[in-house]
């Protein structure tokens, strides 16, 4: 089925301390994922880059947390713009680094609500992300977004998150990488984890099939977040958050061909590529490639790369 694409650039830097995920945004369009999406029939919308509008003066309960007032103001632009992307398409967002989903998933909770839907979460991704601004010791608060959505407490600065999502509708794929305070929340939650372990266990398709199948069953909507950590850096090397031993690249096509075939994805983030750390736009190319794949782009249809 075609879809209207909505995307939606969000140049942020502010949820980590390493610069250029802001320069995201251009690298997608450079890369040529609004053509792409054109290709496969899809109508493009692409409405440029938000901003995050004036600054609150907002100071953290714990130090270590830097940012604060930027990544509120991010939270609160891509909320309403997300929200209001779905009423009208499939919105995408380009990051951007990983804090981003604090607004983009919190938008989607919110045109869930409102539709009567429950909202699932996809979480692609090397990280859980299961800090609170009062845990993170590293302060990066693009370590929290999955807390925010399973309605952790420690979060009074923001917004509350509309409908908090039940641990059942929250899948973390490809996880490989869990400071321990994360981890012991995460034994309190009953959030499904397919750590690299699982998925060198057990493949790709029966933990990914197993979850779409209660997305479908709760006619719920999907909302997905790949993250470039999701994939090994040996392929996608534009990352400051490396974590060996992710998917490889073909790996990664599988979950974005079984999304498409499932037919349920509502919505999809694109986060933490770092354009200043890749090779050639090696990385970029590849997320534009994986995109296509969860838009219908077939394995005979691939573009052969050269990066020598």
């Amino acid at each position: 089925m075609k879809k209207t694409c909505i995307l939606i650039g969000a140049p942020i830097d502010s949820g980590q301390r390493r610069p250029g995920c802001l320069m995201g945004p251009a690298a997608y369009r450079v890369a040529g994922l609004p053509q792409v999406l054109a290709d496969l029939g899809h109508a493009v919308q692409d409405r440029g880059d938000l901003t995050h509008g004036a600054l609150e003066e907002v100071r953290p309960a714990n130090p270590a947390v830097h940012s604060l007032p930027q990544t509120l103001g991010w939270t609160r632009a891509l909320h309403a713009a997300t929200k209001a992307a779905l009423d009208e398409g499939f919105p995408i967002i380009l990051g951007g680094d990983h804090s981003l989903a604090l607004g983009s998933v919190s938008g989607a909770a919110a045109h869930a609500e409102a539709q009567g839907r429950p909202l699932f979460l996809l979480w692609l991704d090397a990280h859980s992300d299961f800090h609170t601004p009062l845990s993170t010791t590293s302060g990066n608060l693009h370590g929290t977004p999955v807390a925010y959505i399973a309605g952790r407490e420690g979060f009074d600065d923001f917004p509350p998150f509309p409908a908090p999502l039940p641990a059942e509708q929250i899948c973390l794929f490809g996880i490989r990488s869990v400071d321990p305070e994360e981890h012991a929340a995460l034994l309190l939650h009953d959030i499904a984890i397919n750590d690299m372990r699982v998925l060198d266990e057990f493949g790709i398709c029966a933990p990914l099939r197993g979850f779409l199948d209660k997305v479908r069953a709760a006619n719920g909507m999907l909302h997905v977040s790949l993250d470039v950590d999701f994939i090994d850096p040996a392929h996608a090397p534009a990352v400051g958050t490396t974590v060996p031993g992710g998917t490889t690249v073909r790996e990664a096509h599988l979950v974005m061909e079984l999304l498409h075939e499932s037919g349920l994805m509502t919505s999809l983030d694109l986060v933490e590529l770092n354009p200043f750390l890749d090779e050639r736009g090696r990385t970029a190319r590849l997320m534009v490639d994986l995109v296509a794949s969860a838009m219908g782009r077939k394995v005979f249809d691939r573009p052969t790369r050269s990066f020598g």
